[in-house]
C-alpha cells in the first residue's frame, strides 16, 4: 500500500534526518491547505489548533514500512500524532497526506510556516555537520 506524507522539518531535503525517506518517492513542495502554528525548540512542531499560517514543506509517497520507520521517529501516538491533512502541491494538485502534530505550543513560533526560513542551515553535506534539530 502506498500512502502520502507531508514534512516540513528535519526530514526535508538536505536535512540529517531525510535519510529515512530513501524509498519514498517525492513529489516536490507543498503547503497545508489550512492555517496552523509552526514551533522550533530542540525541533520543529506543528500545532493543529493555532491558525497562524500555512505550514511550507514537502510531499512524498511512501510505502507502510517507511510510515513505521516516521513513526518511531515522531514516536506516534505518544509525542507528536500522525493526522491526514489537506495538502496544496506546487503544481497546484490538492492531496490529503500524512502530518505529524505536537499537542501544544512549544518553543518560538515561525509566522513565515516554513522551518527552512527560520535560519538553520540544512545538511549540505560539505563539513558533516548535520543543520537543524531533531525530529520532524
Amino acid at each position: 500500500m502506498r500512502d502520502y506524507v507531508f514534512v516540513y522539518g528535519t526530514l526535508r531535503r538536505r536535512f540529517h534526518n531525510h535519510h529515512l525517506l530513501a524509498r519514498a518517492q517525492s513529489l516536490g513542495g507543498g503547503r497545508t491547505v489550512e492555517k496552523y502554528a509552526l514551533y522550533t525548540d530542540d525541533y520543529p512542531y506543528v500545532v493543529e489548533h493555532q491558525p497562524v499560517s500555512h505550514i511550507v514543506g514537502e510531499l512524498y509517497k511512501i510505502d507502510a514500512a517507511t510510515l513505521l520507520i516516521l513513526d518511531a521517529l515522531e514516536e506516534h501516538p505518544h509525542e507528536y500524532c500522525r493526522k491526514r491533512t489537506r495538502i496544496v502541491a506546487d503544481d497546484g494538485i490538492e492531496c490529503e497526506a500524512w502530518l505529524y502534530f505536537y499537542p501544544k505550543p512549544r518553543g518560538r513560533l515561525l509566522i513565515s510556516g516554513d522551518f527552512c526560513e527560520d535560519g538553520d542551515e540544512p545538511d549540505d553535506g560539505q563539513d558533516g555537520v548535520p543543520g537543524g534539530g531533531g525530529r520532524d
